[in-house]
């Protein structure tokens, strides 16, 4: 037996050896962790148990037979963070430069299978050259495999993708079809053709970097939520991640003891917003100032930054938070902002957070380029996402809230269970200025002094129409609040709506405007 034992080590020995020395070598002089280093920097130390080990592949086609790949270049299996149970693969990229074959994607959709049953989160980290081209059509269905997986799975466990090295090819769809996903710069590449491909069908020139890296698919494309500068930053971030979403859409996110006083009165917010309301002033100082002790999670901080998204907790408990933002085009709502919200909506949906709408808007973004690129349809989704939503909403309108945008922005009619507002609201179906124009347009052309005369249409407008208490009045507002006690009031708001209990009715599923 003791014999048996010692083979049974040596071969575990090689097998999370990998590639061998000199491929992990390469792979750290590349500024990148092995698959196994990556798992033990995420998961609570000691934690994780590895399944699907000794598994081979099968392939004997163009000399395949005589190569061995240990454990067929993906590492799977379970864990903890922070004490709770998620599974975990990681390619790797020392074996056969982490290309997929078929049982290497075997090994993938039964930790998404063992994920679904358990009702635990699964995190996949992406290292990989693409399918495996000596195993063709079998390596093909295995990405089909698991696209299917990640799609029955959505909704129910969170996913997370994390890009450490190329995701290439079909690859990408595995990420994109999860909830987050994750890229540090100057590591991470997504990209559906490489540059080679690009050049040779269109003649254009681009780098890797250019076309797929971290920066470009958090800031220009929006395909990416989180961008890192290291391996370690980013395992930080998904298990400060996983502090604010719950285990399954069967449970509620973990609530932890808060060490800010819920009744805090913070006078700062009495004097954010300025006079003039065509000034603009940053969105993120009243979310820090309302969070306890200022923490705060965005998610796609440098992708249509003109609506901001993320996580907060209110006495302990997690909250999503969209909020306009001022600073960037006004707080307009555009295309780009439109599929930011839409989407966080539904993911805080799903997993059971409630949301919180801090309200500056003016409007949707006007032009052609917006109208040619669908705005209504883009904007639509909005509007789906608030409607279908069942978890807590509350809006609070902090300023400008105008026309479509307004409603957008989750209004009363679209279901929100409390709407707050300050004393420096103005809720009408345009702006002052424009509706004066127009009600106004003869009398401030036949007058003496145009300028003078618009001006007090522009104020008789604000005063019977552009304000709070008319809302209020109508019941659209359920109470027009002090700024500096804003905290409070939202933590009761939430408290009340704890036992909230709504259903839409059944359905296969929406048609969504996507």
């Amino acid at each position: 037996m003791n014999e048996k034992i010692d083979k049974l080590l040596d071969t575990r020995k090689k097998i999370e050896l990998g590639g061998g020395e000199k491929r992990i070598e390469k792979q750290h002089s590349q500024g990148k962790l092995t698959a196994r280093e990556r798992i033990n920097l995420l998961l609570d130390e000691g934690s994780f148990v590895e399944i699907d080990a000794f598994v081979k592949h099968r392939s004997t086609n163009f000399g395949m037979d005589k190569v061995e790949a240990n454990a067929d270049g993906v590492v799977t299996g379970y864990g903890t963070i922070d004490g709770r149970l998620v599974f975990v693969f990681a390619q790797d990229f020392t074996v056969l430069g982490g290309s997929l074959g078929e049982m290497h994607a075997n090994k993938i959709v039964k930790v998404q299978q063992m994920a679904l049953k358990m009702g635990a989160p699964l995190i996949g980290i992406n290292d990989s050259g693409g399918a495996r081209i000596q195993e063709g059509v079998d390596a093909l269905s295995g990405y089909g495999k698991i696209f299917y997986n990640n799609t029955i799975a959505s909704g129910v466990i969170p996913q997370i993708s994390v890009i450490l090295g190329p995701c290439a090819g079909g690859a990408v769809y595995s990420p994109a079809l999860t909830d987050f996903i994750f890229m540090v710069d100057g590591i991470s590449r997504m990209f559906i053709t490489g540059p080679q491909v690009i050049k040779a069908v269109t003649g254009e020139d681009v780098t890797q970097e250019e076309l797929g890296g971290a920066n470009t698919h958090n800031r220009v494309s929006g395909v990416a939520h989180f961008m890192d500068s290291s391996e370690e930053e980013c395992m930080a971030r998904i298990r400060r991640l996983l502090s604010f979403l719950p285990s399954n859409n069967l449970e509620s996110p973990p609530e932890y003891n808060s060490t800010d006083d819920i009744n805090r009165i913070e006078e700062k917010l009495n004097e954010i917003v300025p006079d003039n309301p065509n000034k603009p002033y940053d969105m993120k100082e009243i979310i820090g100032l309302l969070a306890d002790n200022g923490d705060f999670l965005e998610v796609q901080e440098n992708y249509a930054e003109n609506i901001i998204t993320g996580f907060i907790r209110l006495n302990g408990k997690s909250i999503g938070v969209i909020a306009n933002q001022p600073r960037i085009l006004a707080g307009c709502l555009d295309i780009n902002a439109s599929d930011k919200a839409a989407r966080f909506i539904r993911t805080c949906d799903a997993f059971n957070i409630p949301l919180l709408n801090l309200v500056d808007v003016p409007g949707f973004l006007p032009g052609t380029d917006q109208e040619y690129g669908g705005i209504i349809r883009h904007g639509a989704k909005m509007l789906y996402a608030y409607s279908e939503a069942t978890v807590p909403k509350i809006t609070l309108i902090i300023r400008k809230a105008y026309g479509g945008a307004y409603l957008a922005m989750c209004s009363k009619d679209l279901g929100a269970d409390q709407v707050f507002a300050w004393p420096s609201a103005e809720i009408a179906v345009m702006g002052p200025e424009g509706a004066a124009n127009i009600i106004f347009k003869d009398e401030i052309k036949e007058s003496s002094n145009p300028t003078e005369t618009r001006d007090e249409k522009i104020k008789e407008y604000r005063d019977l129409v552009a304000n709070p208490y008319i809302a209020a009045s109508r019941g659209f507002i359920d109470d027009v609040i002090v700024p500096s006690t804003t905290r409070p009031r939202l933590i009761s708001a939430f408290d009340m709506l704890e036992s909230k209990r709504e259903s839409n009715p059944r359905k296969k599923h929406g048609n969504m405007p996507v």
